[in-house]
């Protein structure tokens, strides 16, 4: 469906990564991991992209999106909204779900690909979905994770949900995993890795990776669910 709307909450989230949201209407339904379309004005122009919900479908007043801010046309009008300015959304969209399917599922996201995995989380949190949901998360530095305090928040409602934060560049203070990704960790971490369903979502460079890192731990690649996002 589309409809025109108003920023109804902007949230900061780290240094450069904010989240918007506007009022949800009473018959937008969605699937936690599916996208929708924002049109911005910008003077006499249309800007359109899309985003990943970063909220649930059990969050009845609002829908979210979450940005993270480049120099890009789309990233600097967006950076200047403010409450109550108009908008447009076409929602939704996508394949990228997850609603109890799976036993097991295994969540492989790179920076602002946390997104969906936060939509997913929410709604497996607030269903008290059975299924074991094992969070990587991987991010440059501690200071980077959009989220974290939410997603503490959603592992101890939902103890099914086990979170695991790596960073590339950690400081002297950081205690859990360091570089990157890679199936070494993943044999560490999640022994029955084999039994679990993988989704990955980030820039593409990060997903081609996860695709091969699947491939490398001798799963088929019919065991990865991926979504790419684009850096503008």
């Amino acid at each position: 469906m589309k409809f025109e709307t108003k920023f109804q909450k902007i949230i900061p989230r780290t240094h450069d990564v904010t989240s918007f949201r506007f009022p949800r209407p009473a018959e937008l339904d969605y699937k936690p991991g599916q996208f929708f379309f924002v049109t911005l004005k910008q003077g006499d122009k249309e800007l359109s992209k899309h985003f990943s919900f970063s909220s649930s479908p059990t969050e009845k007043d609002h829908i979210e999106f979450t940005k993270k801010f480049t120099d890009h046309e789309y990233s600097l009008a967006l950076k200047a909204a403010k409450v109550g300015d108009w908008a447009r959304v076409d929602a939704p969209y996508g394949q990228f779900t997850f609603e109890g399917e799976y036993p097991k599922i295994a969540l492989l996201g790179g920076g602002i690909g946390i997104t969906p995995f936060m939509s997913i989380c929410k709604n497996a949190a607030d269903k008290a979905l059975s299924s074991k949901i094992t969070l990587f998360y991987g991010c440059r530095t501690e200071n980077d994770m959009a989220f974290r305090e939410e997603l503490e928040e959603l592992a101890q409602k939902n103890k099914n949900l086990k979170l695991i934060y790596i960073v590339t560049q950690p400081n002297e203070q950081w205690k859990g995993a360091t570089g990157i990704i890679n199936a070494e960790l993943i044999k560490q971490l999640l022994p029955d890795y084999q039994e679990n369903m993988f989704y990955t979502c980030g820039p593409p460079p990060m997903v081609e990776a996860m695709e091969k890192l699947v491939v490398s731990l001798g799963l088929p690649k019919e065991k990865l669910k991926r979504e790419l996002f684009s850096g503008y």
